[in-house]
Parts: C-alpha cells; sequence; structure tokens
C-alpha cells in the first residue's frame, strides 16, 4: 500500500487549494485540487506555477 502523501506549502486560490509533495521517487510534485462540493477537478503538475495557473484557470461546474 502506498504512503499517504504529506502535502507542505499550502495555497487557496478561490475554492482551488494547491499543494506540493513528493513522489515515491523523491521528485517534487505540485497538485491544484477543487474542494467544492461535487466538484473532481485535480491535476498534478511537475512545476508551482503550472499548478498554479490551473488553479486560476479552473471554473467549477459541480
Amino acid at each position: 500500500m502506498p504512503r499517504p502523501r504529506r502535502f507542505y506549502d499550502l495555497l487557496r486560490i478561490g475554492p482551488v487549494q494547491v499543494g506540493s509533495h513528493y513522489d515515491g521517487h523523491g521528485r517534487t510534485k505540485h497538485t491544484a485540487t477543487c474542494t467544492a462540493p461535487g466538484c473532481k477537478f485535480s491535476t498534478d503538475k511537475p512545476d508551482r506555477a503550472g499548478a498554479e495557473l490551473a488553479a486560476r484557470a479552473h471554473r467549477c461546474n459541480p
């Protein structure tokens, strides 16, 4: 069973939360996830700027 992700450097942009974590190979990944009920938006990006851009461009359609 894989280890749970430990997020750090969290940022909230509207309903979307952006956080950084280490993958299983020790590389840093950045995730943007919408926290609105019924919205299943989530994306992993290799760089922080890409994750923040995805968060700013997200329009929620639950």
